[in-house]
């Protein structure tokens, strides 16, 4: 047994049996609601609640909510609003049990990403966009982020959560980091005579975002690779805040779930968008989706007792093990607040894309990881082609990557020009 204060992940697995097992925890209901003041007309939203699946003699279902800010006009977040979901879901094998589906989604969700982000530049429109997209199955939330939209879960226990990374290069090392290696600038813009005023920006094009959906004018180091999360809620549920930079250039994680405690999703978002724009006016798209996950048949449940201070902001999940799943299945109690299941930020496709799979056969042999068509035999090439690790540097190791989707990968990485190659749609 764990000694007091340690923690432990639980695989995915268990937590699946043990609710399949005790009949008392039920699919949660969802409610939601949106919001949005606009001043640039950029900002647009997504939702689509009970969508079904085959699955045995049964169906499926789960809801789908996302929250797309454009820049540099809308067209990068039309597309990926009206894409990106159809592009995840084909990235996924047919016939999984749920367990496996839920566990597939975070390497579909980076397939689905790249494959919207590639479809879209080459359409040879120069806007972007930052998405904030959300699964939910059960009491299982995913989360795929680029940009600087953000979740965040406000647990019935009273915790809080960030769901989402921030990929501002004002707060983000590492991507300022990876984007010199790949021969980008990060720089202020110069406003003459050494003055340098505003944000961190990337150059060529001075996009302030390490990551995005479209941006084919900034450079192919502003990569569509997202941060992706995966928890389960304990029986008790929470509630989701999805929403733009225009609510949270304004208000905390704390002030955002403060300001609408008790009150029901579509009101929360309204006055969430309330209280961002009434300091200062409307400055920017300002746009929030509240989604309440909670016990069927159960009112939302009263806010918890405030603690004294500011509160604690739960970043920090309940640390991996490499305990076998028979010994944390003996070993472990029911969870009281939050269980991490998956947590991914690397910008690398051959570290997100790899052969360690959940499921078998995620990806078919002669099928583009990424964009899903088919490649003749001998023309796909690996994803850890070219890659410093020698152990899976060798030409059979899958999965395997088209062409184009090789050359995409070899730009992101920094490992051609700019502007050379262009994607070829053969």
């Amino acid at each position: 047994m764990l000694s007091k204060g340690e923690h432990q992940t639980v695989p995915l697995s268990v937590l699946l049996k043990r609710e399949l097992a005790n009949e008392k925890i039920e699919r949660p209901e969802i409610s939601h609601g949106q919001a949005s003041q606009s001043k640039k007309g950029e900002d647009f939203t997504f939702v689509k609640t009970e969508c079904q699946r085959v699955l045995g003699d049964g169906v499926a279902t789960y809801s789908v909510f996302g929250l797309f800010d454009g820049h540099n006009g809308s067209a990068a977040a039309i597309y990926a609003k009206e894409n990106l979901l159809q592009n995840v879901l084909g990235a996924i094998p047919p016939d999984l049990s749920r367990d496996e589906w839920i566990a597939a989604l975070p390497r579909a969700l980076v397939a689905g990403f790249v494959k919207t982000d590639k479809d879209f530049q080459e359409r040879a429109k120069t806007s972007g966009t930052t998405v904030t997209f959300v699964i939910i199955e059960g009491w299982v939330v995913t989360v795929a982020s680029v940009g600087d939209s953000r979740c965040i879960l406000e647990s019935a226990e009273g915790g809080i959560y960030y769901l989402s990374a921030d990929h501002r290069l004002d707060c983000n090392e590492e991507e300022r980091e990876r984007i010199t290696a790949c021969g980008g600038e990060v720089g202020r813009l110069n406003a003459g005579g050494g003055t340098e005023i505003g944000p961190l920006r990337c150059w060529p094009g001075g996009l302030c975002l390490s990551r995005s959906i479209g941006d084919m004018d900034v450079g192919e180091y502003i990569v569509p690779v997202p941060y992706v999360k995966q928890v389960k809620l304990s029986a008790a549920g929470g509630r989701l805040v999805i929403a733009s930079d225009g609510v949270w250039d304004a208000l905390s994680a704390e002030m955002a779930v403060e300001c609408c405690h008790g009150m029901p999703a579509d009101a929360s978002a309204s006055q969430i968008v309330k209280e961002a724009v009434q300091p200062k006016g409307i400055r920017d798209d300002t746009t929030c989706i509240v989604v309440d996950i909670h016990p069927p048949e159960k009112p939302i449940p009263p806010p918890p007792p405030k603690k004294s201070g500011k509160g604690v902001f739960k970043s920090m999940f309940r640390k991996r093990t490499s305990a076998s799943s028979s010994d944390i299945q003996k070993d472990f109690c029911e969870p009281d607040v939050v269980e991490e299941l998956f947590e991914e930020g690397s910008a690398s496709l051959s570290d997100r894309l790899d052969a360690k799979y959940p499921v078998c056969n995620m990806f078919k042999l002669f099928i583009c990881a990424v964009c899903q068509v088919e490649i003749k035999p001998g023309q796909g090439v690996s994803i850890h082609a070219g890659s410093s690790n020698t152990r899976h540097s060798r030409p059979w190791d899958g999965p395997f990557l088209c062409s184009s989707c090789q050359e995409k990968k070899d730009a992101m990485e920094g490992k051609r020009p700019f502007g050379d190659a262009r994607y070829n749609s053969e």
